[in-house]
């Protein structure tokens, strides 16, 4: 082993106020006196310093330990600072790196920040000009995981006051979330697809002690099994072919704040087993790498499918189950609801009214009527782009729900329209797909719901 020197301080009040307690710090440096003092410096106020007194036995500890910062002495026996800070950035390390030195000049200076410098320090300095130097690299690196998080979800991320509803269905889910959210456990929330999974694991996010922190959503369904481990976990250069260099995982990303798991049924059971230990040993190991990353997260997993069903059929983890449903939340279908409809219509227009340009619907009270006797399969979502589609094109857009149905536009009995409900949802999905020419894809995306939803519909009217 190398000659480093480990201090490892608990958590304190302290450290929560100076804003940065989770970092691990690696300080190199010659003297021993400088070593001593900025270890005495940090180590009260971060959760992992370490010590060393060369670049060589630096690159040692880093290599199976995962950093956050490096205090890194131009001067050192064997190779200098810079030319190691160098070969750091080329093997693909993305922490905060400051350099200390007490000699240096202007073209000194310049070739640290062009080696990939994050701050640079003269000696001899005070404790408010090394504490302010590590908070600046804080801040730096919380803002490009933040962008990175906003780049990420600038297209999803729906408004507050998600949950919108006053029937019983919907109070026992918002007491649900009011008494789940302030803890730390992991929740599982399941439901059919367009009940609004996303948006509660938003609210508990939201409601949370870590909604200052990033809430980071992966769909498992969307990315190919083959990159799904290097998209969660992170990858070191070299570690596959293509991999040119590190990565950082959305676990990274999501550091501080809330990651949620959507469609996790639809994860290899290989990576079921890698998630399983990441919550538990609460770290993870980027793929190619032999760091272990402490982590500091909340997860919030989601499904559309009975995972009790899947794990008796061999396709999830019996442990990762139960690991999961330590809270578990299901979201009721809108069907079971439907005294929120009008609330929910009246949401989606003033909500998507003025960002549409458009003047607000009038819904007539037999509108709403047709609206109440619909089954909804595709849920909340699915009455959300009904009445999109109905502001865009300037009114209710019925006949997208009743095929050759048209309400009346004087009072008085409603037309002749089938009454099995079943048969409503039958009738809608498959005249979405007749004017789509058949393609299951792009009926799914304006139903909203998953293909895999709308396959199992159709094959279930084939085995009747």
């Amino acid at each position: 082993m190398p000659a480093v020197e480990t201090t490892l301080f608990p958590p304190s009040p302290e450290k929560t106020l100076e804003g940065w307690p989770d970092w691990s710090i690696l300080i190199v440096d010659d003297e021993q006196g400088m070593l001593n003092f900025l270890v005495k410096t940090l180590a009260p106020r971060c959760h992992f310093v370490m010590s060393a007194g060369s670049a060589e036995d630096g690159a040692q500890w880093l290599r199976g330990h995962h950093v956050d910062l490096v205090i890194l002495d131009i001067s050192l026996p064997g190779k200098s600072g810079v030319a190691w800070l160098k070969e750091l950035r080329e093997h693909g390390f993305n922490g905060e790196v400051i350099l200390i030195t007490a000699f240096a000049d202007l073209d000194t200076a310049i070739e640290a920040l062009r080696a990939g410098a994050s701050d640079f320090i003269l000696k001899p300095f005070r404790v408010p000009q090394i504490l302010n130097a590590v908070k600046h690299c804080y801040e730096r690196s919380r803002l490009r995981r933040e962008n990175f998080v906003l780049r990420r979800a600038v297209s999803s991320t729906p408004g507050r006051n998600a949950l919108v509803g006053s029937s019983q269905a919907m109070q026992r889910l918002g007491q649900s979330i009011a008494r789940v959210a302030p803890v730390n456990s992991t929740v599982l929330l399941q439901g059919e697809s367009g009940t609004g999974k996303e948006l509660v694991a938003r609210e508990l996010h939201a409601l949370s002690s870590r909604a200052g922190g990033p809430f980071v959503p992966v769909n498992c369904a969307a990315v190919s099994p083959e990159l799904i481990e290097s998209e969660l976990f992170g990858h070191a250069k070299g570690a596959f072919t293509g991999a040119t260099r590190a990565r950082d995982g959305l676990f990274h990303y999501a550091q501080g704040g809330t990651l949620f798991l959507d469609e996790i049924a639809e994860l290899p059971l290989s990576i079921q087993a890698t998630l399983l230990r990441a919550i538990e040993d609460l770290n993870i190991r980027p793929v190619g790498s032999e760091q272990l990353v402490p982590l500091n997260l909340r997860i919030v997993a989601a499904t559309n499918r009975q995972l009790s069903e899947e794990v008796a059929a061999g396709r999830f983890r019996k442990d990762l189950f139960f690991r999961l449903q330590v809270v578990d939340l299901t979201l009721p279908p809108l069907r079971e609801h439907k005294e929120d409809i009008a609330e929910l219509v009246a949401h989606f227009i003033a909500q998507l009214a003025p960002s549409l340009g458009v003047e607000p619907l009038v819904i007539t009270a037999q509108e709403m009527d047709f609206l109440r006797q619909y089954d909804w399969p595709g849920n909340v979502r699915e009455l959300r782009n009904l009445i999109e589609r109905s502001l865009i094109l300037g009114s209710l857009n019925v006949s997208a729900l009743y095929p050759g149905v048209k309400p009346a536009p004087e009072s008085g009995s409603a037309p002749a329209m089938p009454t099995d409900l079943h048969t409503l949802e039958k009738l809608h999905i498959l005249t979405v797909l007749d004017s789509v020419q058949g393609d299951k894809t792009r009926a799914a995306q304006l139903l909203g719901v998953s293909r895999r939803t709308l396959e199992r519909r159709v094959a279930e009217w084939n085995s009747l």
